[in-house]
C-alpha cells in the first residue's frame, strides 16, 4: 500500500535558506504540489533571521494566486510576538484569496525571539491563548467584542472574516504536557517541529489523544502531524550530507542529522517515513532541503501520488 493511502502529506514551499531562493523556484514547487495531489502547502513564519527568509502569510498569498486545490499553512506563527487583531485581519485575507483554503499554525516559539519585537515573554502563554480567543471572537461576526486580561475588543468590525466557518483551521505547535493539552482543549491540529524526533512523536501521540478524550473530543478527527527535514537521493552520503549542511546552516544544529533528519535513497526515505506513520500521526510536512523542484517529483513518486 503506498504511504498516500495511509496518510495526509503536505509539502513544505522553499522560505528559509542562506542561497537566494528565486520566485521561479517558490512558484514552480506550488504548482506542482499542486498538481501531484499533494494535500496542502506549508511554510514557516520567522522574520529576524540571519538564514534569510521570506514572510510566511505574504508567500502564502502568493502560493494562492499560483494555485488551485491545494491547501495553504503556516507553521508556526509565533503567535505572542503578533497582535491578534492584525493576524485575524491576515488570515481573513489569505482565506479569501484562496477561496477558503487557509490553516493557521501558532505557537510559542522560542523565548529569545521575543526581544526584537519588545514583547514581554512573561505570560507569554496568557497572550498565546487570549489571542487564539480573541481572533475567533473577531472571526464569528460584526461588532465582536473580546475581554481577556491583556487583549480587549469592544465591538470591532474585522475588514474581512473567514470564508471558512467557524473559522480556518488552527493548528497548534508545542511538546511539552502543558502545549498537548492547550492543543487538545483549543486547537483543530496539532504538528509537532522539525527538530524533533520520531521518539518525541511517538510520545506526544498517545499523550494528544488522552487530553482530547479527556476534553471530550473524538481523535479521529484531529490531525496530528509532524515537520520532516529530508532529501532524497539516489546515492545515501548525498542525501546525508544535504540535510547536515541545511541544519548546520540554517539551524546551527550540527548534531540534529540523525537525531531528527529523514534522508536516503527513495527507499530509505520510504521506511523512514513509514515508521513516523506508524507513531500514529495522520499527516506528514515534508520539507525537502536543497534541490526544491526536483525532491517535490521525487518524493510525489515514492509515496504513490501521480499527476492529476
Amino acid at each position: 500500500m503506498a504511504l498516500k493511502d495511509t496518510i495526509a502529506l503536505g509539502v513544505s514551499l522553499p522560505d528559509r535558506s542562506r542561497d537566494p531562493i528565486p520566485v521561479t523556484v517558490v512558484r514552480d514547487v506550488a504548482q506542482r504540489a499542486d498538481a501531484l495531489g499533494f494535500d496542502d502547502l506549508w511554510v514557516t513564519n520567522n522574520t529576524v533571521d540571519d538564514a534569510g527568509c521570506f514572510d510566511s502569510l505574504m508567500l502564502l498569498s502568493f502560493a494562492a494566486a499560483v494555485t488551485t486545490t491545494i491547501r495553504l499553512g503556516v507553521a508556526v506563527v509565533v503567535l505572542p510576538t503578533y497582535h491578534p487583531i492584525h493576524v485575524a485581519q491576515q488570515v481573513a485575507t489569505l482565506d479569501h484569496l484562496s477561496a477558503g483554503r487557509a490553516i493557521l499554525g501558532v505557537g510559542l516559539g522560542r523565548a529569545a525571539e521575543y526581544e526584537a519585537f519588545q514583547v514581554p515573554v512573561a505570560r507569554r502563554v496568557t497572550r498565546f491563548t487570549e489571542s487564539v480567543a480573541m481572533m475567533k471572537a473577531l472571526w464569528a461576526g460584526r461588532d465582536a467584542s473580546y475581554q481577556g486580561e491583556i487583549y480587549a475588543a469592544h465591538a470591532v468590525t474585522l475588514g474581512t472574516r473567514p470564508l471558512q466557518q467557524p473559522h480556518p483551521p488552527i493548528w497548534f505547535g508545542g511538546h511539552h504536557p502543558a502545549a498537548i493539552r492547550r492543543a487538545a482543549a483549543l486547537a483543530d491540529g496539532w504538528i509537532g517541529a522539525g527538530g524533533s524526533s520520531a521518539a518525541a512523536l511517538a510520545e506526544a501521540v498517545p499523550r494528544l489523544r488522552d487530553a482530547l478524550e479527556a476534553a471530550g473530543r473524538d481523535p479521529a478527527g484531529f490531525p496530528i502531524s509532524k515537520r520532516v527535514f529530508l532529501s532524497v537521493h539516489a546515492r545515501h552520503e548525498v542525501a546525508r550530507a544535504e540535510v547536515e549542511h541545511w541544519l548546520a546552516d540554517v539551524y546551527h544544529d550540527h548534531a540534529g542529522t540523525d537525531q531528527f533528519g529523514v534522508f536516503g535513497t527513495p527507499d530509505d526515505v520510504g521506511e523512514q517515513l513509514a515508521e513516523l506513520a506508524a507513531t500514529g500521526a495522520t499527516h506528514l510536512l515534508l520539507n525537502p532541503v536543497t534541490r526544491y523542484r526536483e525532491q517535490v517529483d521525487a518524493l510525489a513518486e515514492m509515496v504513490g501520488l501521480t499527476e492529476q
